[in-house]
């Protein structure tokens, strides 16, 4: 009687949800817990985009907004398109919605029939996969590992491209890895999907601000494939304002009339306070977008020199995003007493029930023999929670 959809059961529940709500359950008996497992800024949203929103709700932005989100946000990231990519877009090719998340998954199933597939890079942000699975496509794993500082090759995106395939999914800066495609590498991949005009390209560009090697580079700007791109992006982890829920796709106008008709029936248009939030976020000053990447970006400096002095890790050096993805399978079957670790999952597990430090198996990011740590914490937890974890690891004979 109590059976839920078979699609339904067919997914998996997000791991980093799950690590991060071990970690709560942790913190609330009173352990002293420092949580890694969270892909969320820990800075404040800035001030001029909060005042956007006290202002809008004084003016009664409070109903119905169009679906595809109100022109007023549509041209402003018609503007930063332009002037942050150097990208032609209109207001028609833009479709807002609750969270880069979303926009990702209504592509997918605007896009997807069953038995089509989609290449997903791994390692790979663990909701790609899941999402192709509830649209009944098949998920195509490409494998790039530490040693290829985990981005995928012409090579191996030509040998993986079959007469189903519909979809790529590209998430540059990388979650979980932090690693950053170059315009060269991009122009690679761009000269494979040029002879493939089946293949639609979904560019996850949700941490283009938090990179550390310059400008960010679109798989975009390659006019043999640009109608064939769908870029997702947001202001979530830009601006901190993950719980605001506003991201968006830019792409042609018959995917983003496809998502607008798949919305329309199911959530409607986004927030409209945030949305005014989120047009103050793109139209006001860009100082803090700036001041938090270099937080970031020290924040990187330490936790990869930190990483690289735990006996064990093999660490690559992130470019972007605010995540460590160490190799730690030298770690497997090692022993504790009598708890042995045969994974990474079981060393996330290890790391928080002894050292009180949350990360995140790589089991579910398709990278079994890592882990993930976000690095959106201040200096002090990081320095505290590598101490941790190298004296927990150290224990394991």
């Amino acid at each position: 009687m109590n059976q839920l959809s078979d699609r339904l059961n067919s997914l998996s529940p997000s791991a980093t949800l799950a690590m991060s709500q071990k970690s709560s359950e942790l913190k609330a008996q009173g352990v002293d817990v420092i949580n890694l497992s969270v892909g969320e800024p820990d800075f404040d949203t800035p001030d001029h985009i909060k005042e956007a929103a006290k202002k809008a709700i004084d003016e009664n932005y409070s109903r119905y907004s169009p679906v595809a989100g109100y022109p007023a946000l549509r041209n402003a990231i018609v503007e930063k398109l332009k002037k942050e990519n150097g990208l032609e877009y209109t207001a028609a090719q833009i479709s807002c919605a609750n969270g880069a998340k979303q926009s990702v998954c209504n592509t997918i199933l605007a896009l997807v029939n069953k038995g089509d597939e989609v290449i997903v890079p791994a390692p790979y942000w663990v909701s790609y996969p899941e999402m192709v699975k509830l649209a009944e496509g098949t998920p195509v794993i490409v494998r790039a590992g530490i040693e290829q500082d985990f981005k995928i090759t012409p090579e191996q995106l030509e040998a993986a491209i079959t007469p189903k395939t519909r979809v790529l999914i590209l998430c540059s800066p990388s979650n979980p890895t932090g690693s950053v495609y170059s315009q060269e590498e991009l122009a690679g991949l761009a000269a494979v999907l040029a002879k493939h005009e089946r293949v639609i390209v979904v560019a996850d560009e949700i941490y283009e601000h938090i990179n550390y090697i310059g400008k960010h580079q679109s798989i975009a700007q390659f006019a043999e494939i640009k109608d064939r791109v769908v870029i997702v992006n947001g202001v979530s982890k830009a601006y901190a304002m993950t719980g605001w829920r506003i991201g968006f796709i830019a792409g042609p106008e018959w995917i983003v009339k496809g998502v607008n008709k798949l919305q329309g029936q199911y959530t409607s248009g986004p927030c409209s306070v945030s949305q005014k939030a989120a047009e103050a976020a793109y139209t006001g000053t860009q100082a803090p977008v700036e001041e938090m990447r270099k937080a970031f970006e020290r924040r990187r400096d330490l936790i990869v020199k930190l990483a690289k002095e735990i006996p064990g890790f093999e660490v690559n050096h992130p470019q972007g995003a605010f995540y460590l993805f160490p190799k730690c399978d030298s770690f497997f079957g090692k022993k504790d007493g009598d708890r042995v670790i045969n994974n990474a999952d079981d060393l996330a597990m290890y790391l928080l029930e002894v050292g009180h430090v949350a990360c995140v198996g790589g089991t579910s990011f398709g990278a079994p023999e890592c882990i993930r740590m976000s690095y959106a914490t201040s200096d002090e937890n990081i320095v505290e929670a590598m101490k941790r974890i190298k004296e927990t690891l150290a224990r394991l004979k």
